[in-house]
């Protein structure tokens, strides 16, 4: 099967580094919630499947029977045999699972509607990350500001401080008595007579 589209993706997710091939590195990148999709050869040893079984449960991830040999897998991927393999990419993990979909709609049709909602979720959160790390670059956040203080209220039994108090307007009849210029000053100097003493100097009054 030298073009089949499966080994193919499989093919490329070893050179991109996107797959773990063996027992030993499939269960530590699930024991490290890495895995995305484990796959197993069909002609797998029970005790093979077992642990294919546990490494699936502990690190929450889907494994699949590949519909290859253990020699098939070693050819394309450069080993004399492989029985167990971990995709650690969410897109590459669901392109394979569409093929095998593809092949084998009743086996792997649910799986692959699984995996692909998965992928379209993380890479939603890969854009929306990608998109707050532009907008930080860019200066559009502004920065963080405590909120206002609230304002104080005065505290109860004080009273506001009491404005100036107008002056009161003179009484009728007060001019008249005192004089236009208020009661300080009379309103016409006293006449000069045999009674009166008269004033030198400064408030000297001539008659």
């Amino acid at each position: 099967m030298p073009n089949d589209p499966i080994l193919h993706l499989l093919g490329v997710a070893r050179k991109a580094r996107l797959l773990e091939i063996g027992e030993e590195p499939v269960g530590a990148v699930c024991r490290a919630r890495h895995a995305r999709l484990v796959l197993l050869a069909q002609d797998a040893a029970p005790n093979t499947r077992r642990r294919c079984a546990h490494f699936g449960e502990a690190g929450n991830v889907l494994w699949l029977e590949l519909p290859f040999t253990k020699e098939e897998l070693g050819f394309h991927l450069g080993r004399g045999s492989c029985a167990m393999l971990a995709l650690t990419d969410a897109g590459m993990a669901a392109a394979v699972a569409d093929k095998l979909a593809l092949r084998d709609p009743e086996r792997y049709g649910p799986a692959a509607q699984q995996l692909r909602e998965k992928a379209d979720r993380t890479l939603q959160r890969q854009k929306e990350r990608r998109q707050h790390e532009k907008n930080l670059r860019q200066g559009k956040h502004k920065p963080w500001a405590p909120p206002p203080e609230p304002k104080k209220s005065e505290p109860s039994g004080t009273r506001p401080p009491k404005s100036p108090a107008k002056p009161k307007p003179p009484r009728p009849g007060a001019a008249a008595r005192h004089g236009k210029d208020g009661p300080g000053r009379p309103a016409h100097p006293p006449k000069s007579g045999p009674g009166t003493r008269r004033l030198t100097g400064k408030f000297r009054h001539n008659p």
